[in-house]
Parts: C-alpha cells; sequence; structure tokens
C-alpha cells in the first residue's frame, strides 16, 4: 500500500529535503523516523527537493509498506520521534501507483521580504530594507506568463531535459512590513524562485528595466539574471494532486 505523507519543516539546519552523503536533510529525517516507527526499512520519495535553508509549509512524500496503518496513530508516533522543525500534518492512503512527484498539478511558493529590521524575523525573511517599486515588480512578474522557457532563471550543470514551466500565477503583495511574493507553476527549476526573486528585487530597486528583465529571459542565459535571493525567505506552501488519487 502507498501512503502521502503531507508535512512542514523549517529548512535552516537542513541541507535542502533531498538525501546527500554526509549531511543533515529533511528526507534522511524522515527516513529515520519511518523506518524506527513502523519497524522496517523504509524509503520516502518527495515531490520535488528544496534547496538548503528552503523552508515548506508543505511537502508531500510517499511510502510503500505491505501492511494497512493507522494513519494517525503513526502520524502522532512520527511528530514524537521527529526533531522539533518537521512536523507531519497528515498521512493519507493513495492509488498505489501515485507517484508524490509525478502526480502533481501544480507547486505554489511564497518568498518573503521583511522591508524592516526586524529581531524576530531575520532567520525567516529576507530583510531588504532600500527603496522598492512593488508596481515595478509586478509588472515584471506579468512578463513571466509570457514566457514557458525559464533557462535564465536555472541553476546551471542541472540534470532536466526541458527548461519549460507553465507560469500560473505570479504577484507581489505588501502585507505590513513583509513584501511576498506567490508564483505558482507546474514545475519549477532548481534555484528558479530564488534566481526570479533576486532579478525583480532589482527591477524594484531600478538597477534594472522591465525591457532589461524581458531580455534576460530571451537569453536564456543564467549569467545576465540577478543574484539568487536567499534561501531563508522561501517557503514551500503548497503542492496539488487530483482528488482521485486518494483512497476513500
Amino acid at each position: 500500500m502507498r501512503y502521502f505523507i503531507d508535512l512542514s519543516y523549517n529548512g535552516r539546519a537542513y541541507h535542502g529535503w533531498q538525501i546527500q552523503p554526509d549531511v543533515n536533510t529533511v528526507q534522511s529525517e524522515l527516513n529515520h523516523a519511518l523506518s524506527t516507527v513502523l519497524q522496517a526499512p523504509l524509503d520516502c520519495m518527495g515531490a520535488g527537493r528544496t534547496d538548503t535553508g528552503v523552508h515548506a509549509e508543505q511537502m508531500i512524500a510517499h511510502f510503500d509498506i505491505d501492511t494497512k496503518i493507522d494513519v494517525k496513530d503513526i502520524a502522532y508516533k512520527l511528530n514524537v520521534f521527529l526533531p522539533k522543525d518537521i512536523h507531519i500534518n497528515t498521512i493519507k492512503e493513495v492509488q498505489p501507483e501515485i507517484h508524490a512527484r509525478f502526480e502533481a498539478l501544480s507547486r505554489t511558493y511564497i518568498y518573503k521580504i521583511s522591508r524592516t529590521k526586524n529581531a524576530f524575523k531575520y532567520q525567516n525573511e529576507h530583510t531588504y530594507t532600500l527603496p522598492l517599486d512593488v508596481d515595478l515588480m509586478n509588472q515584471a512578474a506579468k512578463i513571466l506568463f509570457k514566457y514557458t522557457d525559464f533557462q535564465c532563471f536555472s541553476k546551471v550543470k542541472t540534470d532536466v531535459k526541458t527548461y519549460d514551466c507553465t507560469i500560473m500565477e505570479a504577484h507581489w503583495e505588501l502585507d505590513k512590513n513583509t513584501l511576498n511574493f506567490t508564483i505558482k507553476a507546474d514545475r519549477f527549476l532548481r534555484n528558479m524562485v530564488r534566481a526570479i526573486v533576486g532579478t525583480m528585487i532589482e527591477v524594484g530597486a531600478k538597477k534594472r528595466t522591465l525591457e532589461e528583465f524581458r531580455a534576460i529571459i530571451d537569453s536564456k542565459n543564467r549569467s545576465n539574471a540577478g543574484t539568487s535571493a536567499p534561501a531563508h525567505g522561501l517557503y514551500l506552501i503548497n503542492i496539488e494532486y487530483p482528488k482521485s488519487i486518494y483512497v476513500q
């Protein structure tokens, strides 16, 4: 039987989601907890990867086990076992052929910029107090909808076969002293959101024009885009799936 785990984590202490040798990752912590609680060697497969320091309000991972489990009881036991910066929200049984990564319809990220110095937010929001033209940044966000090839915002030497992504939502919104960038797409390239945000900050600071922003995307060259925004301001907040995948 296959189960989906819906979890949240603060990425500050981890070298991203995906297992890597000799470093602590969210996936390795979850695998260890699952194997201990269910008393069987288990590996989970995530819906994607997040970089070092990136957070998730919702990450989805699947795992397989031969016996039916009490999902509420296992979620409780996992939360007792896991470190405080990883939390299991729900566990649900899904159809056995459903893959957490390949069946996802969309993923949504929020990037948070604190517009004032804040002693409590600096670890979870990118602090940027210089003037920004949010209207210009939203105009740049609208330009994204006109493209599907985002190679210019992708980490180089990645193993993807295509740089095409369909942007479904992209906008900036000021909430008190936090400037939030929300972006939703069918898929994202490695480092894509942080590269977009870093480049848009330069547009908002009037270091680049909207015409230059278009030219960056047309160039398909990562070196032409801006510096990636810091990881600690980025949150994966939602992964959408067809409702039909769940076992009733």
